[in-house]
């Protein structure tokens, strides 16, 4: 069955499906999502988790025997699968399918990919996926829904905005979710419960930090460490919240790692970009940056990214700051520096 991301909380108090696909670009809300069905998954009982991401050189006989790894107690697992290209191959579609024979009243399978393309999309292991559980894709929020979209999450934490301020707050975060998420809870922080005018918003809202993290990631990618970290030190100093930072730096890294998925393919990188949809006034500043770094750099910097966003938001030990600044410098280095 197919379930938009938008119905997946009331499908969950209905009952817990065996396998979950959750597939979108849209990082806030493919985090919501796994989160709803993870919390569902605990209240269920499923006490424990073992992720698998599936890059190149993915051990697929380790996923397949995950299934079969009872625990001492046979204790309740979720089986989460990472597709950070959204392609298994056929070895990992075959894997998944023979994970679905698997599963049982202790097992759940969740597969996270980004955004599937039409071939992907009519696939047997999507399909399999679909047929056992649910696919639950999750669709962009355009820029004519994004005021309705933040009007409703504002209205969710008791704030009630003005239309003006929507639109103001909508404006400023260009469609950037998470950022707009964040914007919501600083309102709610600074003025609790009730109302929220244009006034409010504009001494709450800062929209030149969010510039220049874009500033950040470009100067990342044309190699310029220095300016780069001082744009970095900028941000922190404004009061930015992290998990803006490692936002901007993941969507940047990802479709970078898809380029050169596609570059070792075989593709014209001129294509490569097109399918990407890099802007031609950025095509330089990528091109410049694949130059330097080998396609495992890309990988090795999404698993820190991980990380990352995970002590932003306090679900790990480390310090977030420290752990961007490194990020920062690894992907601004050459191929020799990196290394």
């Amino acid at each position: 069955m197919k379930i938009p991301a938008n119905q997946l909380s009331l499908e969950l108090k209905k009952s817990l499906l065996p396998c979950y696909l959750v597939s979108g670009d849209e990082v806030l809300l493919v985090q919501e999502s796994l989160d709803a069905i993870r919390s569902a998954a605990r209240a269920a009982g499923f006490a424990s988790r073992d992720l698998f991401v599936a890059e190149r050189g993915f051990a697929w006989d380790d996923f397949r025997a995950a299934g079969g790894n009872l625990s001492l107690f046979s204790e309740r697992r979720i089986i989460e699968l990472r597709l950070p290209t959204g392609k298994p191959g056929k070895e990992g579609g075959a894997a998944i399918i023979d994970m679905l024979g698997q599963l049982d009243q202790d097992l759940l399978l969740i597969v996270v990919a980004p955004k599937l393309d039409k071939g992907t999309a009519a696939s047997k292991w999507v399909g399999a996926l679909s047929s056992a559980g649910a696919h639950v894709p999750v669709r962009p929020i355009d820029r004519r829904e994004l005021p309705a979209w933040i009007n409703a999450r504002m209205q969710a934490v008791g704030l009630r905005a003005a239309r003006d301020a929507v639109r103001m707050i909508a404006d400023r975060v260009e469609g950037n979710l998470l950022a707009a998420q964040q914007e919501i809870e600083k309102l709610r922080l600074l003025l609790g419960e009730g109302e929220v005018s244009v006034s409010h918003v504009e001494r709450a809202v800062a929209d030149s930090s969010r510039f220049d993290v874009y500033k950040l990631v470009d100067a990342a990618l044309a190699g310029d460490a220095s300016r780069a970290i001082r744009i970095l030190q900028g941000v922190q100093g404004e009061g930015l919240e992290p998990v803006i930072v490692m936002w901007a730096l993941t969507r940047e890294v990802r479709t970078l790692a898809r380029l050169s998925d596609y570059a070792d393919s075989g593709m014209d990188l001129s294509a490569a970009l097109k399918k990407c949809g890099v802007w031609r006034n950025r095509q330089s500043l990528v091109r410049s940056c694949i130059g330097r770094h080998r396609r495992t750099d890309f990988y090795r910097l999404l698993r820190a990214l991980r990380d990352a966003d995970a002590a932003a938001k306090g679900q790990m030990a480390g310090d977030p700051w420290q752990l961007a600044t490194d990020i920062v410098l690894a992907l601004a280095a050459s191929q020799q520096q990196a290394a």
